[in-house]
């Protein structure tokens, strides 16, 4: 059977998740789960996450892999949560340990924080083979938004692109964060748009103009033909010069603090201090 996707929208992130199954009963992939942060009041919450668990739970499904494409910048991972309700892994590209290593620093973790990626159950190579269920997917690596960026082709014509592409009439990802690189964003759009053109590309975000709704799925022909800043006919150099120019006026997501400190910890929040209460750091002028 062909790979079943089901999305699913937090309105807050515009972030996608996505459950990926060969059918009702089997086993599946959760992709980018999202948990509830209120920067504004420190409190964390569940419902995105719950609504993941209940559709599992409504088909049966056993869960086997708990993807991240990256570590994401824009929200809070709620993969630990899934992970003690539903079971599965906790994967992420192994490049993971030069993120670490960068915000270690930025946020001056505690000494013993670990920069190899342990924190994960499993880091994948660039190519590495492995299923789901029965479907057959491969990690695929594709820096430049972060420098352990990974996209996941699952049964031959499906790729989760992360946040590499975004739909055609949103463009690509940034590359200013720390280990960004417009080149070798480039090169990874490359690799993904050379796939045949019914290959279904799907976001893990969507920022529509006004005239449409959200979306989460286009085809490697109409990236190709639409994309408006890496379709046929840019070249490296005008796509590099677009991207540097557009980065420059970018605010920084509101979650980015947050989120890394989190996400490079594989969705843990850090340990509590000796009062009990667990803490989020806020570098001051640093970024």
């Amino acid at each position: 059977m062909p790979a079943q996707i089901q999305s699913f929208l937090d309105p807050a992130s515009k972030t996608y998740t996505y459950v990926v199954y060969e059918h009702d009963g089997g086993q599946c992939a959760v992709i980018d789960p999202v948990l509830d942060y209120d920067p504004a009041s420190g409190r964390s919450g569940t419902e995105q996450a719950d609504r993941v668990i209940a559709f599992v739970t409504e088909h049966q499904l056993t869960v086997q892999w708990l993807l991240e494409t990256h570590a994401h910048a824009d929200h809070l991972s709620a993969a630990p949560y899934l992970r003690g309700k539903l079971g599965g892994k906790i994967a992420i590209g192994e490049s993971i340990h030069q993120v670490q290593r960068v915000f270690k620093a930025l946020f001056n973790l505690e000494p013993h924080f670990a920069v190899d990626g342990s924190q994960f159950d499993h880091l994948f190579t660039a190519d590495e083979s492995f299923f789901i269920g029965n479907l057959k997917a491969t990690a695929l690596h594709v820096p430049g938004h972060t420098p352990a960026d990974m996209a996941y082709l699952i049964d031959g014509d499906v790729i989760m692109v992360g946040d590499t592409l975004f739909m055609p009439d949103v463009g690509t990802a940034r590359c200013d964060f720390p280990g960004g690189n417009a080149h070798q964003l480039y090169a990874s759009i490359q690799k993904l748009l050379a796939f045949p053109a019914s290959v279904r590309l799907y976001v893990c975000h969507d920022y529509p103009p006004e005239d449409r709704e959200p979306q989460c799925m286009s085809p490697v022909g109409e990236q190709r033909r639409d994309n408006i800043h890496v379709r046929d006919g840019i070249d490296e150099a005008a796509f590099v010069a677009m991207r540097t120019q557009r980065d420059k006026t970018l605010g920084m997501p509101t979650l980015l603090l947050p989120a890394i400190q989190v996400n490079v910890r594989a969705g843990h929040m850090p340990p509590a201090e000796g009062n009990g209460v667990t803490y989020l750091k806020i570098p001051i002028n640093q970024l």
